[in-house]
């Protein structure tokens, strides 16, 4: 199988030993699946650290295979999110074999990301509308991570580097975690959240529908499923008003908290800044820009920061 560089990187990368005993066994889980499920695999789309392509079965049902790489409990989360959200406002789950770590999904199409809309105000209501979909309250029993661990991951990015990491000292880890803490004690209604929504994860359906997918699986507040959507596609110019655009739109929207989405967002920020932190030291310079823009919105609103 021929496979980008940058795919082999990041699985090795991310599962270590893992990740390469995984990609050896690729080919043989690509046929597993077309055998069980009686389809054909094509070429994969674009790779991050997931095997995702489409397929066609034997009636010729267009559908995408997914197989996930030996992540701890990334797969059941995924599994358990998709399958409560249960193709409302979500990709479709189809089957699944959780043992083999593969998922059979709906194929959408045309399958144009929310990228591609270039329009910043127009992008931001559609996936409030996606979101207005995906607004599930969490189930008063389910395996889905809740904020908890988001949180334990900061502590730990604390732990392992006293200094700061990155382009982040330790006085802004550290406050990013406090305030992460008094919002989670005094947070609201919880939700099953997408967990990693953004323009990327938005797909159109048809002529006008448009639907997640690659859910992390996560319960919390609506307002933290937004911060991953502000960090991404940004200007070069002007980015504390293009982030008051989209905050106020999502806000009324969806009748949010401004306070909360803006504190939640200088906590993410911070949070995907540092788990951007590569062996280099190289981090994503967007992620960065935004804590700043975070803290002086945060500012205007007059809240205790």
């Amino acid at each position: 199988m021929e496979l980008h560089p940058e795919f082999l990187k990041a699985v090795r990368l991310y599962a270590k030993e893992k990740g390469e005993n995984w990609l050896a066994e690729l080919p043989v889980l690509i046929q597993y699946a077309e055998e069980k499920w009686e389809l054909d695999v094509k070429e994969p789309y674009v790779l991050s650290i997931n095997y995702v392509a489409p397929a066609v079965t034997k009636d010729g049902t267009k559908v995408v295979v997914k197989l996930c790489m030996p992540d701890h409990d990334g797969f059941k989360d995924e599994l358990n999110a998709l399958r409560e959200f249960n193709g409302k406002g979500m990709v479709q789950l189809l089957d699944w074999d959780e043992e083999k770590r593969i998922l059979l999904l709906e194929n959408i199409s045309p399958g144009i990301s929310l990228a591609n809309i270039k329009e910043n105000e127009e992008a931001c209501r559609i996936a409030a509308r996606v979101m207005k979909s995906l607004a599930l309250p969490a189930p008063s029993e389910t395996s889905i991570p809740t904020m908890e661990g988001r949180k334990r991951s900061l502590e730990k990015i604390m732990v392992e580097h006293p200094e700061g990491v990155g382009p982040i000292s330790f006085p802004v880890l550290s406050k990013a975690l406090t305030l992460f803490s008094d919002l989670l004690h005094t947070a609201g209604p919880s939700f099953v959240l997408h967990g990693d929504f953004h323009h990327f994860n938005v797909l159109l359906s048809g002529k006008e529908e448009w639907v997640a997918i690659d859910p992390k699986g996560l319960i919390g507040e609506i307002e933290y499923d937004l911060v991953q959507f502000l960090l991404n596609c940004l200007p070069e110019e002007n980015l504390e008003v293009f982030t008051q655009k989209r905050v106020k739109i999502f806000t009324e929207e969806l009748d949010l908290n401004e306070e909360r989405l803006l504190q939640w967002g200088f906590c993410h920020a911070v949070l995907a800044t540092a788990w951007s932190v590569d062996e280099d030291g190289g981090d994503s310079e967007g992620f960065y820009r935004m804590i700043e823009v975070f803290e002086r919105l945060i500012g205007e609103t007059g809240a205790s920061f």
